[in-house]
């Protein structure tokens, strides 16, 4: 689905516009003959006032005339039929169905939900267990054979011992035992983890149930998890389209004596760190927790580190060479800042089925239902033996149009029913009596239909889903007109995007650059020596070899093509030929040889080419607006405005 990008893609707030749900409010303006209402303008301008950054759009004339622009946008959007495109109304029913799920559940039972979920990601449990295995439609004498087989064997390990009881007697047929290590929350199905926290160390939990049969588990172990670690780094990367940039472990290993050496491991970090993201930071990284990162080389070497402070031997990843230090240690994310995810993930678990219970009683209370099962006995009659085998049919003189059960003003018949009991049949042991089958399966279809039936209502018993759904309308609706109108534009004015290049090729310029070697020391002695050598034009490897040792390195060069804002250089450098005066730089000496100076130049269209659709984008679209503008007549009520703009400053 594209929705997801177009929060960002849009550009401007009014994504998140909100319709007036009244119309007997004064006419603020009108566009194309349609009515704006001031509660509708209002209520946008209120509900966005934090969000803009420019001040700008905090001047209500500013701010209207990109609202009128908005609703311009809108106006032709449906001119053009976009809101009756198949694809338009199938992205907007998802949508739809994914967002009434957050305003389908029991809020109360999905917190405590989420409350236990993090005390479980929080801890780690190491156990082991037997299980014997049953399938989940067993005969009911083939369940009571499985439980009296687990509580017997359960009753030998107190006896034997837990282990000695998976040895003997599990044959990895119909008794399977595991040793299952450490684990956490949502690592096993809910049932086991239930089993595996609400049982004590060294203790083995009562027989309990799952798809795959009946377990016991004993407990070996718990603890608290690995949780979070802050770290820096110091990255290096091979190069290999510079023919004349130095090995990446030689220049690793370079770093890693000076770290050694009693220097600076963020100043270091801030010279010769290849990760840019964290460089100018020191080489810090965002906490993350284990599993996080897509380099498990790296969360090893960093949760091996068990002091603040503690930094790593270099290591290679996928991405490069590394040094790590320890920043900090957090045993799990904060509760808060993990509690949305954590809600994702309860209503995607097993511990979803206590949610589907809690709404189901709430929506009953809600419609006035009651929780008595009907008379269900005519459906037991029609039921036949080739259910077991997925073969029935509704009988030629089926009751359809009884009424079974009233929802609201809908009514659920006999055949509805029966329907469901025909597209829900599945392979069944013919052990499993038919009045069984017919009250699972109208529970089954009871809920369903209170389900579907609330959802279908939802905009009018929830003003809060209403208004969602109206935002996301008009929103998809631009994204839709705004793509085929203007993004795209780069497939398909390939012509007037070079002319609009060749019309402002100034606007798109290389800065002044300098081809240079750059030497770091935090000892000025040694630099003076280097800016000797650099001048006598004697080569980086023999300077290396006179200047350092296997045991010590007293300077590292970082040569190439560089602008102003280069890491290795200071703020305010002076690009001139030859040999710089030694500064203090990142708490280190520098020297910089300035081989060549490439003076700024005009950035070819395939170099400045993101920048150029940009702006040709942006100025198509002032035009386009201009011609809607043509287009739709706009009338703004000057005495409702002047209204507006007093009761505005009074907030």
């Amino acid at each position: 689905m594209r929705f997801k990008y177009f929060f960002i893609q849009i550009p401007f707030f009014f994504c998140l516009f909100l319709n007036a749900q009244t119309v007997d409010k004064e006419v603020l303006l009108e566009v194309g003959g349609d009515p704006v209402y001031v509660s509708e303008f209002m209520n946008v301008y209120n509900k966005n006032l934090d969000l803009v950054q420019d001040e700008s759009q905090k001047d209500v004339d500013a701010y209207l005339e990109l609202f009128t622009n908005y609703k311009l946008k809108l106006k032709e959007a449906k001119t053009l039929g976009l809101d009756k495109k198949p694809s338009y109304n199938r992205e907007l029913l998802t949508y739809r169905k994914q967002l009434a799920k957050n305003f389908m559940t029991d809020n109360t039972v999905t917190e405590a939900l989420v409350e236990e979920a993090y005390y479980r990601i929080s801890n780690d449990v190491k156990a082991q267990h037997i299980l014997v295995l049953l399938s989940e439609d067993a005969a009911a004498a083939d369940t009571l054979a499985a439980f009296n087989k687990i509580t017997k064997l359960r009753e030998t390990t107190l006896i034997e011992g837990f282990g000695n009881v998976m040895t003997q007697k599990a044959d990895g047929k119909t008794i399977i035992a595991e040793q299952l290590g450490w684990f956490n929350g949502f690592k096993m199905v809910y049932a086991f983890e239930n089993a595996a926290f609400n049982t004590a160390v060294g203790e083995t939990s009562q027989p309990f149930r799952t798809r795959f049969g009946y377990h016991i588990v004993n407990v070996q172990d718990k603890r608290e998890s690995r949780g979070e670690r802050t770290v820096a780094h110091i990255m290096v990367v091979d190069k290999e389209d510079d023919a004349t940039a130095e090995n990446p472990e030689t220049r690793i290993q370079d770093i890693y004596k000076k770290i050694n050496q009693g220097e600076d491991f963020e100043a270091l970090a801030k010279q010769f760190s290849d990760d840019k993201s964290s460089a100018s930071k020191g080489g810090v990284m965002p906490p993350f927790s284990g599993g996080q990162l897509s380099a498990a080389k790296f969360e090893d070497v960093a949760f091996s580190l068990e002091h603040v402070g503690a930094v790593s031997k270099p290591f290679k990843t996928q991405y490069g060479w590394h040094i790590v230090k320890l920043y900090n240690k957090k045993p799990v994310a904060d509760f808060k800042d993990i509690k949305t995810e954590l809600v994702q993930k309860v209503q995607r678990d097993e511990r979803s089925k206590r949610i589907d219970d809690a709404l189901y009683s709430k929506l009953k209370k809600m419609y006035n239902l009651n929780n008595e099962e009907p008379n269900l006995d005519y459906f037991v009659s029609v039921l036949k033996a080739d259910y077991y085998k997925r073969k029935w049919k509704l009988p030629s003189n089926f009751e359809a149009d009884k009424i079974l059960f009233t929802i609201g003003e809908t009514n659920y018949t006999y055949k509805d029913f029966g329907n469901y009991l025909v597209k829900t049949q599945r392979n069944l042991r013919d052990s499993v009596p038919f009045n069984h089958i017919v009250s699972e399966k109208y529970t089954e279809f009871f809920n369903k239909s209170l389900v579907e039936y609330h959802e279908a209502h939802l905009e009018e018993v929830n003003s809060e889903f209403a208004n969602v759904i109206n935002e996301y309308r008009d929103g998809l609706l631009l994204f839709d007109l705004m793509e085929n109108t203007i993004w795209n534009a780069s497939k398909t004015d390939s012509l007037d995007i070079q002319e609009f290049y060749n019309s402002n090729k100034k606007e798109y310029i290389l800065p002044e650059r300098i081809d240079a070697v750059v030497a770091s020391s935090t000892k000025q002695k040694t630099l003076k020596k280097v800016s000797k050598l650099l001048e006598e034009n004697m080569s980086l490897d023999r300077i290396k070899n006179l200047v350092n040792s296997n045991d010590s390195v007293e300077v590292i060069f970082t040569s190439g093509i560089m602008d102003a804002e280069h890491q290795v250089l200071p703020k305010g450098f002076k690009f001139k030929k030859g040999i710089s005066k030694i500064f203090k730089h990142h708490d280190a000496f520098e020297v910089v040889q300035v081989k060549d100076i490439l003076p700024e130049t005009e950035k070819t269209l395939e170099e400045a080419k993101g920048a150029v659709i940009s702006d040709y984008q942006n100025e198509k679209e002032a035009k386009w607006v201009k011609s809607l503008a043509d287009k739709y007549k706009v009338v703004v009520n000057k005495d409702i405005l002047k209204k507006v703009k007093s009761e505005i400053e009074k907030q």
